[in-house]
């Protein structure tokens, strides 16, 4: 019960501290306009001297260039290309000036004769105006400044110090050395507002004057001193122990650190402040698009949770150091640097040099484990940078990227001058890395174009090794590269293979029957006997049929291999026409001895073929099993109807090994009997598989030990292919 009374207590207290600390923050903020007119007026003023300044600075290199203009004494050219960037040049957009002789002529010819006179009159009204009299020995005789924008005592300052440039300033020598004559430099309030809104000057003048406004002095210290004097109260309330909760036990030097942060900080405040006084964040927000009222609302907003940050700094400072109140010798024991080292060598005795050495080696343990978890998070960063997927979306990795660079430079940023010399380490930093990481994509580059060349000349097995980074991607697409060029190569060397082996088998299976015919035409000339002349003849016959069928084969997947054949599709009944090529072909089948199984449907099977093409692939087919299958086998041939096609499966057991490839057995002039003792031109199959794709189907061959398989797929076609 009490546990819980005292944890309300805390809440409650924790809401109050707040709660004043937000209107403390308010109240800073809410008493910005009583300072607007009196900062202006400051601001403006130290804004018009620093404009002053700028234009009499840049006087005497003036009359140089002046006297150069009219003398020549140095060619313009040369002027314009060596001191064409020095601010005399674009000052002269705003200012009148002239040069005259003794004579009081005009020399330069740049002004009527009107603006000529203008210039030396005394009456003339000028915002600021500066006379040189130089004598003909190059003396400086008389400078004399005058005009609305200054006072008398300021003038003074500025002609001594104009007469100090011009005698002890030889840098300007070098252009022209003017002797008798009179300069006159001038210029209108008109010009002096464009030439100061062109020259746009930052806020830190009028910065600078509200740090010297007494009344904002007073209540930014009164404020200070009130919240100071809050926290000290309630420290005080020995109930709440409000300087014993965690987030007040900080020790010392952190409390000092942070309020020399505020106290150094004080300038970038009175920016924000006049930025919001003044209006300037809202205006320049409108130009982009940003309503006005909004932008003002959210910079009062923004300037009330510095000020909240601020006088929230104080408190928590205040009640970190209150604990000395009633902490009194402990205090300095355990919330001091010096406190704690000392307490911790008297407690060592007589093994504190031991300690101490532990210690310093823990310490520098401690050192290394944060160095070395600094170095992989960055090793991780920049791994994955160096890994990044290009072909996923990359906003993440930008993202991450941005967000880490904007805490870095919100660090530097905290800084204030000091952050210039955090911003060059960081710059030297970022340039290492960058260079690092970019020469290592160099370097995967350089190992990615080494392996395309390699390939390019033909080495299809160079090996693509290591890690390639953000080129793995690519590295994995020319892997695919080698390997289909490599199976493209195979392929070829097997084209040309078979073409060698099909140059051979046709030269053989064409010399075998002209050999023979040959011979028997020779014995034949030679026999007087009628029987053995009619044995010749017969096998004259039977030789030139066999040569005649082998060349119409060879024709024919001629044609069909380049497309070269027309076709008349029409609608087949495929189950009719396979019971037709069985019944052609049942004088094969019977003295193959051969028992063929028939499993076909009842129905037809009608289908977009071209009836000649099918017939002579299944009967190719069939002709192929009599010539190879085993006597005393049997033959299965089956029908299915799917819903997209038809299969047609033939299967027989092999009166001879099948040793062979069964990719290859389709090939032109292969046969499964190497030895060719049967009959055959070896271009069967070939033929079938050529008219099978011919109309869009496959044919696809495979073995089983000494079963022999044939599956042809024929689609259902709806249109007639041309």
């Amino acid at each position: 019960m009490l546990d819980t009374k005292l944890k309300n207590n805390h809440k409650f207290a924790g809401i109050l501290i707040v709660v004043f600390l937000l209107i403390c923050s308010i109240g800073m903020t809410a008493s910005y306009p009583m300072y607007k007119n009196r900062i202006s007026e400051a601001g403006d003023r130290a804004e018009l001297e620093d404009a002053i300044e700028n234009i009499w600075d840049n006087l005497v290199p003036g009359i140089h260039f002046l006297y150069n203009e009219v003398y020549q004494e140095l060619d313009q050219s040369y002027i314009m290309e060596n001191y064409g960037g020095e601010e005399f040049f674009l000052l002269r957009k705003y200012i009148e000036c002239e040069l005259y002789d003794a004579d009081g002529n005009a020399l330069t010819g740049n002004n009527d004769e009107k603006l000529a006179k203008k210039l030396k009159d005394e009456d003339s009204n000028y915002a600021f105006r500066a006379t040189f009299d130089v004598d003909a020995g190059g003396e400086l005789t008389e400078v004399t400044v005058d005009g609305s924008a200054q006072k008398a005592q300021e003038q003074y300052q500025i002609e001594k110090a104009l007469y100090n440039a011009f005698e002890y300033d030889d840098n300007w020598d070098y252009v022209s050395e003017p002797s008798d004559v009179t300069a006159v430099f001038a210029i209108t309030q008109e010009n002096l507002d464009a030439y100061m809104t062109d020259n746009s000057y930052d806020t830190w003048m009028y910065a600078v004057a509200l740090l010297d406004d007494s009344t904002y002095i007073m209540l930014e210290w009164g404020l200070v001193l009130l919240v100071g004097a809050a926290a000290f109260v309630i420290a005080l309330n020995k109930g709440l122990r409000i300087w014993d909760w965690k987030i007040f036990r900080a020790p010392l030097g952190l409390v000092l650190l942070v309020w020399a942060y505020f106290a150094g900080n004080r300038l970038s405040r009175a920016q924000a402040a006049w930025s919001a006084i003044s209006g300037r964040f809202a205006s320049d927000s409108s130009l982009g698009g940003i309503q006005r009222d909004f932008a003002a609302m959210t910079e009062q907003l923004l300037n009330v949770g510095m000020w909240f940050l601020v006088f929230a700094g104080v408190y928590w400072g205040v009640t970190c150091l209150s604990a000395i109140l009633f902490m009194k010798k402990e205090y300095w024991r355990k919330r001091t640097i010096c406190g704690f080292v000392y307490t911790w060598y008297k407690q060592s005795g007589e093994d504190s040099d031991d300690k101490i050495r532990k210690g310093m080696n823990g310490i520098t343990g401690f050192v290394k484990h944060c160095w070395q978890t600094f170095r992989g998070w960055i090793h991780r960063i920049y791994d994955g940078l160096l890994h990044m997927d290009i072909q996923e979306k990359t906003n993440k990795n930008i993202l991450r990227i941005v967000i880490l660079n904007f805490i870095v430079l919100v660090i530097i940023t905290c800084f204030w001058f000091f952050g210039i010399f955090a911003l060059i380490i960081y710059s030297v930093l970022l340039f290492l890395f960058l260079r690092k990481y970019f020469r290592d994509i160099q370097n995967k580059y350089q190992l990615l174009l080494e392996s395309t060349n390699l390939l390019a000349d033909g080495n299809l097995d160079a090996p693509i090794d290591g890690d390639l980074g953000i080129f793995n991607p690519m590295k994995e697409e020319i892997q695919k590269i080698q390997k289909g060029f490599k199976k493209a190569v195979e392929e070829e060397v097997k084209s040309e293979r078979m073409k060698t082996e099909l140059i051979t088998n046709v030269s053989h299976d064409l010399k075998t029957p002209l050999t023979a015919i040959i011979t028997y035409v020779d014995l034949l000339k030679s026999e007087e006997d009628p029987e053995k002349r009619k044995e010749y003849l017969e096998v004259l016959e039977r030789k030139s049929l066999r040569l005649k069928v082998l060349i119409e084969d060879l024709f024919e997947i001629s044609k069909a291999t380049s497309k070269n054949v027309t076709m008349n599709f029409m609608k087949v009944d495929i189950v009719g026409l396979l019971k037709q090529v069985g019944l052609e072909c049942d004088r094969k089948i019977k003295e193959a001895d051969l028992d063929f199984r028939w499993n076909l449907p009842e129905e037809k099977v009608v289908l977009l073929l071209d009836s000649q093409k099918t017939y002579r692939v299944f009967e190719n087919l069939i002709v192929n099993i009599t010539k190879y299958g085993m006597p005393h086998t049997r033959v299965y041939i089956d029908l299915i109807e799917q819903e997209n096609g038809v299969t047609v499966t033939m299967k027989n057991v092999s009166a001879a090994e099948l040793n062979f490839n069964p990719d290859e057995i389709t090939a032109r002039f292969v046969r499964g009997d190497s030895s060719r003792n049967t009959e055959g031109s070896g271009l069967g199959l070939a033929i079938a598989q050529s008219f099978t794709e011919l109309q869009y189907g496959t044919l696809k061959v495979s073995t089983d030990a000494d079963l022999f398989k044939v599956e042809i797929d024929f689609p259902k076609r709806t249109e007639t292919a041309k």
